[in-house]
């Protein structure tokens, strides 16, 4: 046990694969998409969504608690509770002012739109005075603290689709800094909205295969052509390594190294040199103490777009003289966004714990151009010291975290 690492003791999913750690898991080693056509998207030039399946918000959580919070503030909640209790912590019990939340998210919550109709229609007196507190990004950490008496640091990272890997990134800094001794880290979105969709579909960065939905999804394939927005939340619980066994808790994996840069390239394409992305997977595994032989699975960004998958893969190319086995999580349970990289990072920690890696959906004609081993078919077993999760975003930013086998 390194003295600088960081143990993961607990974790949440609520994904299009299910609603808790073993259903998104047991999903994912399925390795079938979740994509389907979406009747709330109906009429739009991409009417197709991943969904998560059989989420009751107020079964769950309660009718109250609903009323007042957004779709991504529920499920980011469901998570949250999921992961603490999986760390065996009561925060009945526990010093609150030490415990902190970071959580990333893209985007927000969408009553700003529905209210906007009562305004332009100038009903504005029936305007909701809970539409800015369900709204705003910030307000799901606030939220979590609430429910939990998480009273430390609360915040909320916003890096478009590496909010989730920043926010994990950002909590291992204050445990570091001991800022706090557990850290409640994560992300969230519901990225499936009709005006988000609309606005990526005028992008042209959707899958648009409508004949046959499941197989939209294609990451590192030769005929990809776009992602598929989806919904869902992921949350770790985060502890210094030695606070972790002096209560003898049962710990996931081990949080070894993170990496942060920027392309500096352009708002919306990646660098095609890959130069940011490659630092940023240096920089992780120099922070980690380990050589890039010692990663044994990389759990990929792989969005299924032309450029960022080429990119990633030179990337890789640079990085490791033989690149490791990789996935792509969203080929099964499309692109949260902001809950991307959080989701994932658990995605990458289930992989060690279970020492498998899940298989990527749809990969029937891989791009000789990319030269990666994808693993697809079926999950893959295989002896993992370490794995590595890719998360880059808009604007060129990349977060890059490492993780080591406990």
């Amino acid at each position: 046990m390194n003295p600088t690492d960081i143990a993961v003791t607990g974790l949440g999913l609520v994904t299009p694969a299910g609603v808790g750690v073993p259903a998104t898991w047991a999903g994912l080693c399925a390795g079938r998409s979740t994509a389907a056509r979406d009747e709330r998207l109906a009429g739009l030039p991409v009417d197709l969504s991943c969904r998560v399946p059989d989420f009751d918000p107020v079964a769950r959580l309660g009718q109250r608690l609903v009323w007042r919070i957004d779709r991504f503030t529920q499920l980011a909640l469901v998570a949250a509770r999921e992961a603490v209790a999986d760390a065996g912590l009561r925060p009945a019990g526990w010093d609150g002012t030490r415990v902190a939340v970071v959580i990333g998210c893209g985007g927000g919550g969408d009553q700003l739109t529905q209210e906007y109709e009562k305004f332009r229609a100038r009903r504005v007196r029936s305007i909701s005075p809970l539409a800015i507190p369900r709204t705003a990004a910030n307000m799901v950490a606030g939220e979590i603290g609430m429910d939990l008496r998480a009273l430390g640091p609360n915040l909320v990272t916003s890096t478009a689709c590496a909010s989730g890997a920043t926010a994990i990134g950002v909590a291992r800094d204050l445990l570091r800094g001991g800022a706090c001794d557990v850290a409640i880290a994560g992300g969230t979105e519901c990225a499936c909205l009709p005006l988000v969709t609309a606005m990526f579909a005028q992008m042209r960065v959707l899958a648009e295969r409508r004949g046959d939905p499941a197989s939209a999804i294609r990451p590192f394939a030769a005929d990809r052509n776009g992602f598929v927005l989806s919904e869902g939340a992921g949350v770790l619980i985060l502890e210094r390594a030695a606070d972790a066994a002096a209560r003898g808790a049962d710990v996931h994996a081990y949080l070894a190294g993170y990496g942060a840069t920027a392309d500096g390239y352009h708002q919306t394409t990646p660098d095609p040199s890959a130069r940011g992305v490659t630092r940023a997977m240096r920089e992780a595994l120099r922070d980690a103490g380990l050589d890039p032989r010692d990663v044994d699975h990389v759990n990929a960004h792989g969005t299924a777009t032309l450029h960022n998958d080429l990119a990633e893969a030179r990337a890789l190319h640079a990085v490791f003289a033989a690149p490791p086995p990789v996935t792509a999580t969203k080929s099964v349970i499309g692109h949260s966004i902001g809950g991307a990289g959080a989701i994932e990072a658990a995605c990458t920690v289930l992989a060690l714990r279970h020492q498998t890696i899940p298989p990527t959906a749809n990969l029937d004609h891989p791009d000789p151009a990319i030269d990666l081993d994808v693993v697809a078919g079926c999950p893959r077993r295989r002896p993992m010291a370490a794995a590595m999760s890719n998360s880059f975003a808009f604007g060129g930013q990349n977060a890059v975290l490492v993780f080591r086998a406990a």
